[in-house]
């Protein structure tokens, strides 16, 4: 059995992908499941089916656990269940940015943690809907000694779900890959209240791209993760912008529906790692600092009227 921690909408299509009775949600400590969960799943192709996922209980022996929370609510999670499991469970970890996963490698160290980047989408746009967005690729890799010689086995439990899965020894790498496209699209789409592609003829955009991408280039090179000039680390995230012009950024989504977003793992950690290396990073502390306002002021609403009122007047 494989037990998923997080039942938001990466956790739902990895239980909805897996052959039925493969995978269950382990519930935290605070929740007290009853009857499974049922929600309708839309696949990238395919006809919408009714998918029905177990509640874990202690008794369960898992093979595997897949981590799928919020970046910011990784750590607490993990601590208030990992007791329950053998200490030989892998454990992989689905985070959004950097900072989260460092934070359980540095407080299980001997627990065999892996982390994974994914480039699946999938949405929730009703409670009970699931939808799988677009395919990509995932890459899952080990972040501890004791999960070295696991990521060929893992992904092997995992090819059954039917998705694109390969092993990565070098899974930091990719996480810095996906940190840079999350960076350079994300917190815009928040602010800016558009799907991934508009951002891109904003003068927001357009007047602080460049800056962004130079402080990107010079932490990359600063942390051991390459040589990629500031043209090419815009060309790059740009491509993907057009590539997912019609997407909502899980950033943008969060603050549409009032949740915490996970800036702090995305400009806010590379804010923080400038900060250690000496390297100035000015346009990733201002959009870390006005995502955060901008969070701030969503989970304020209180009328059901659209958080970025305020900020865009004239828009229709």
């Amino acid at each position: 059995m494989i037990g998923i921690l997080g039942a938001g909408a990466l956790g739902r299509l990895w239980a909805a992908c897996l052959p039925a009775g493969r995978a269950g949600f382990i519930p935290r400590p605070a929740e007290l499941p009853g009857a499974n969960t049922r929600y309708r799943f839309r696949p990238f192709d395919g006809q919408e089916t009714t998918v029905d996922v177990p509640w874990l209980g202690p008794e369960d022996a898992l093979e595997l656990i897949l981590v799928t929370t919020k970046a910011g609510s990784t750590f607490e999670a993990i601590a208030g269940v990992i007791d329950r499991f053998a200490r030989h469970t892998p454990v992989v970890l689905f985070q959004n940015g950097l900072g989260s996963q460092q934070a359980v490698v540095a407080q299980w160290p001997d627990r065999p943690i892996l982390a994974a980047s994914t480039t699946e989408g999938a949405n929730r746009p009703e409670p009970d809907l699931l939808v799988h967005a677009g395919t990509g690729d995932t890459w899952i890799g080990p972040m501890t000694e004791p999960a070295q010689g696991l990521p060929g086995t893992t992904v092997n439990f995992l090819n059954t779900s039917g998705l694109t899965i390969h092993a990565e020894q070098d899974i930091v790498q990719r996480l810095w890959q996906k940190l840079i496209i999350n960076a350079g699209i994300n917190p815009y789409t928040a602010l800016l209240d558009c799907p991934n592609g508009d951002i891109l003829a904003s003068s927001l955009y357009q007047g602080t791209i460049n800056g962004l991408c130079h402080e990107l280039s010079a932490l990359m090179r600063a942390s051991g993760q390459g040589e990629d000039a500031p043209d090419a680390l815009r060309q790059r995230i740009e491509t993907v912008a057009h590539n997912t012009a019609g997407n909502t950024s899980s950033m943008r989504a969060d603050v549409l529906k009032g949740r915490t977003t996970e800036i702090d793992f995305i400009n806010g950690y590379l804010t923080r790692l400038g900060k250690q290396l000496g390297i100035n990073t000015p346009v990733n502390q201002m959009l870390t600092q006005r995502v955060q306002q901008l969070s701030s002021h969503s989970q304020e609403q209180t009328n059901g009227q659209s958080p970025f009122q305020d900020l865009h007047p004239h828009r229709r």
